[in-house]
């Protein structure tokens, strides 16, 4: 290797480590900053309409901002529902919206309106299965997604009805004014018993969760 492409390759190795570094470092500052927000305003986790799975006396709560048009959201549904499994009485899951795509706020509104003919669940899981039809975030086709939530047995007349409630418009409203107190700016977001994730990742969330049902089992 001449001198000339040794500096080149140093150079590049150079550039790599240092946006390598600055990556983490930011992560480290949204990290930090996050938690203090958590710590500050903790009611701001956790509100008493948000959507519950598993025992509400869980002494571990994964709470998850989460976007129904959000591919990731869609790829993590398994995992959580896995650790939900593996730990039936000690995990619990608490939903707070984050609406970031263009029409999630109206599919929000639609399983909240779920929650009122106790199809929450089935309504979530049909909808997600046909988010690759319905969630194109440049022109997302709704009516795919209100079909998909029908067919999971869905009242539609009353669910339409319902979403157009100021109660359950007041359920997004608070979710919104929430995630933006706790600097929230992507999905999933993951707290867990109010610790955020040290770095995102399915191996993270799987850690982070045993760690604090080991804790509770002491």
């Amino acid at each position: 290797m001449n001198a000339r492409k040794f500096t080149v390759f140093a150079l590049v190795a150079f550039v790599l480590a240092a946006f390598g570094l600055g990556a983490y470092l930011y992560q480290e500052r949204v990290q930090s900053s996050q938690m203090d927000k958590v710590t500050q305003h903790p009611l701001r986790l956790v509100r008493m309409h948000s959507p519950v799975m598993g025992p509400q006396a869980a002494p571990v709560t994964i709470v998850e901002f989460f976007d129904p048009a959000c591919e990731t959201c869609r790829a993590f549904y398994p995992v959580v529902k896995d650790l939900m499994a593996r730990y039936p009485t000690e995990v619990r899951l608490v939903i707070r919206y984050a609406p970031f795509h263009q029409g999630s706020d109206q599919v929000v509104l639609l399983l909240e309106a779920a929650r009122r003919q106790n199809l929450y669940v089935p309504v979530l899981e049909a909808m997600l299965a046909a988010q690759p039809q319905w969630a194109d975030h440049g022109r997302p086709d709704i009516r795919i997604a209100f079909q998909a939530a029908e067919q999971a047995g869905l009242n539609m007349a009353k669910a339409i009805e319902d979403a157009r409630k100021p109660e359950v418009a007041a359920v997004l409203r608070q979710d919104i004014e929430d995630l933006t107190a706790l600097e929230v700016t992507r999905t999933p977001t993951f707290f867990v018993n109010g610790r955020s994730l040290p770095s995102f990742g399915r191996e993270q969330l799987t850690a982070l969760v045993a760690e604090e049902v080991a804790k509770a089992r002491k």
